[in-house]
């Protein structure tokens, strides 16, 4: 088939405004009007493997998710399933990075129907709903904390079971200090006003039960939250940090020192 017939059948199946342009032998750019998030457009190659005609984006996709997002947050929990899902989904081969997909029987429109949709679909990992964005912060913030602690000193939604046997008061992460040293450092993880609120609510127990420990708490956006709910928290927590994303580093640091004793 000729690129003036390929070019036609983008346009009948895809849309009226993609266009190709030749980038050597047998390698074509598909130039089309979708975007990423941020205004960027989707990169698209077709191009001739072995005697097969494939559309690839280079590993363009995931490198452009990667300017705002860690690499290993694209394959673990919500965002990893919603990867997989578009993969499945349109039959898209992920070859190391690179998402490939065969042109079956000269059918190139509908080919790049599907990669479309398939890149499009793996973009909303950029910009999820409120409540996934919530389900990958908590991933989030277990995984860092996973690796930054040995698995014998950290117990994820720790309640106090002699003073609190049925879990009135939790907390996200225990993580035990150096030597049995009994002054724990309790970590809580906040998306919300209300989780904050709860947060305040499980410290001031803790005080007034009389249990020695050190508190961190780790926001998803500080800014998001109500001003006199963060000053209150403000008030009962040691140590805080306005989002995960941007201070991983600090956080681990804090965190082994912290468990140096």
């Amino acid at each position: 088939m000729s690129t003036e017939a390929i070019e036609r059948d983008f346009h009948q199946k895809v849309s009226a405004k993609v266009r190709l342009a030749a980038e050597g032998m047998e390698r074509y750019r598909v130039f089309t009007p979708f975007l990423f998030e941020d205004g960027d457009h989707l990169a698209i190659v077709l191009k001739k493997v072995g005697q097969r005609w494939v559309l690839s984006d280079e590993a363009h996709t995931y490198m452009h998710l990667t300017y705002d997002l860690d690499e290993e947050a694209l394959q673990r929990g919500t965002r990893q399933k919603i990867i997989s899902n578009a993969l499945s989904t349109f039959r898209i081969e992920d070859r190391e990075g690179e998402l490939v997909l065969d042109v079956p029987d000269e059918r190139y429109g509908d080919a790049l129907y599907s990669f479309v949709q398939a890149l499009l679909k793996i973009t909303d990992v950029s910009y999820l709903s409120r409540e996934r964005v919530r389900s990958t912060f908590r991933e989030d913030f277990q995984a860092l904390l996973s690796q930054a602690v040995p698995e014998d000193r950290r117990v994820f939604d720790w309640h106090d079971p002699q003073h609190d046997p049925q879990g009135m008061y939790t907390v996200d992460c225990r993580i035990s200090s150096n030597n049995g040293v009994p002054r724990p450092l309790l970590v809580h993880a906040l998306p919300s006003d209300d989780k904050t609120q709860s947060a305040h609510i499980a410290l001031l127990q803790f005080e007034k039960w009389g249990i020695a420990f050190r508190s961190l708490a780790i926001f998803e956006d500080q800014e998001s939250i109500n001003r006199k709910v963060l000053a209150r928290f403000s008030d009962v927590c040691e140590k805080q940090y306005s989002s995960l994303s941007a201070n991983r580093e600090r956080i681990t640091k804090f965190i082994e020192e912290t468990l140096k004793g």
